[in-house]
C-alpha cells in the first residue's frame, strides 16, 4: 500500500518551491527531493545552504533515507543543492536526458566541458521520456514538458504531478519561453498534456509568483482547476492564440538575476568549476546573454 506524502519549502529569495517525497503508509522510508535550492549571493559570490539544510533536517527528523535527488529541468533563477545533498544524504541525481541539447547550447557560451560533460555524465542518471522509476514503494514516471527550456520534465507520482516550470498556478500562467530552444508551441503541447489527466490530479509547481499580495505564496493547484481559471491556457484557449501571446509577452523580459551562476552550476548536477589551484567560480561571459 502506498500514499505519497508531499512537504513543500518555499525559498522566498528566488520564489522557489521545493519537494520532499515519499510513502507515508510503507514499510520503506526512502525518499526524494524535488528541485533543491542552494542559497547565493550574487553581489559577494558567497554561498550558504539554509535552504538545503533544512531539507537535511526534515529528512532525518522523519527517518527518512534520500533515495533520489531529481530536476524538473536545469534552472536559470536558481542554484541546485543536489551535490551538496549529495554529500550530506546520499542518494542519486536525475534528470531528464533531454539535459544533452541545454549542455551543448551552453557550453557554446561557457566553453566547461571539463566540469559539464556533454554526455550528462555530472549525473548519476538520465531518464528516458516516458521511464517508470520508484520512489521506495511509489511509482514514478516521467513525462517530457518541454517549451520553457527543451529539457522540462514532470513527474507523476500516483495522482500528484511535479512539473516544475510547464505551469504556474491558475492566476500566474505558465513558464516564460524565450531561454534558448524554448518554444511556446511546444509549451502549449505540454500543458495540454498535463491537463489531459483526471480533474482531482494535482499540480506541484516549481515556482510561485502571487500577482497580489492579497494572496501568499502556494505549491499546488488541481486540473481541474488549471481548465478553468489558468489566465494563459483555460479551456477555450487555442493554440494560436496561446502562442502569440506568450511570444510577445516573452519580448524584452529580464535576464533572471542567477542566469549565469544558475546554468554554470546547475549543469554540472550543483558543483561549482575548479580552478587549477582548486578554487571554486563561475564565469561571466561579456556580451553573450
Amino acid at each position: 500500500m502506498s500514499k505519497l506524502e508531499a512537504k513543500s519549502f518555499f525559498d522566498h529569495a528566488t520564489a522557489t518551491w521545493s519537494y520532499i517525497v515519499w510513502n507515508s503508509e510503507g514499510e520503506n522510508k526512502n525518499c526524494a527531493i524535488i528541485d533543491s535550492v542552494l542559497d547565493y549571493n550574487i553581489s559577494s559570490g558567497r554561498v550558504s545552504t539554509n535552504s538545503a539544510d533544512l531539507l537535511i533536517s526534515f529528512i532525518k527528523e522523519q527517518n527518512l533515507t534520500l533515495e533520489w535527488i531529481l530536476e524538473t529541468h536545469i534552472h536559470a533563477d536558481h542554484l541546485t543543492a543536489a551535490n551538496y545533498l549529495k554529500e550530506k544524504l546520499g542518494g542519486k541525481t536525475g534528470v531528464s536526458k533531454r539535459i544533452v541539447a541545454v549542455l551543448k547550447t551552453w557550453q557554446e557560451i561557457f566553453h566547461n566541458e571539463k566540469d559539464a560533460p556533454l554526455t550528462g555524465e555530472q549525473f548519476d542518471y538520465l531518464f528516458e521520456d516516458d521511464e517508470e522509476f520508484n520512489i521506495g514503494d511509489l511509482k514514478v514516471k516521467i513525462i517530457a514538458t518541454p517549451g520553457h527550456t527543451p529539457s522540462d520534465t514532470s513527474y507523476v507520482i500516483e495522482d500528484n504531478i511535479f512539473v516544475g516550470d510547464a505551469i504556474f498556478l491558475p492566476d500566474v500562467g505558465t513558464g516564460r519561453c524565450d531561454f534558448p530552444n524554448g518554444s511556446s508551441a511546444d509549451s502549449y503541447d505540454s500543458v495540454q498534456k498535463l491537463l489531459s489527466f483526471p480533474d482531482n490530479y494535482k499540480i506541484y509547481v516549481g515556482h510561485d509568483y502571487p500577482p497580489t499580495s492579497a494572496r501568499n505564496a502556494e505549491c499546488f493547484t488541481t486540473v481541474a482547476k488549471q481548465k478553468e481559471h489558468n489566465i494563459r491556457v483555460h479551456q477555450g484557449i487555442s493554440k494560436d492564440q496561446y502562442v502569440s501571446k506568450r511570444n510577445k509577452d516573452d519580448i524584452g523580459k529580464e535576464v533572471p538575476k542567477l542566469l549565469l551562476p544558475s546554468l554554470q552550476v546547475n549543469l554540472c548536477a550543483g558543483k561549482f568549476s575548479r580552478d587549477e589551484n582548486g578554487e571554486e567560480y563561475v564565469k561571466i561571459p561579456v556580451n553573450k546573454i
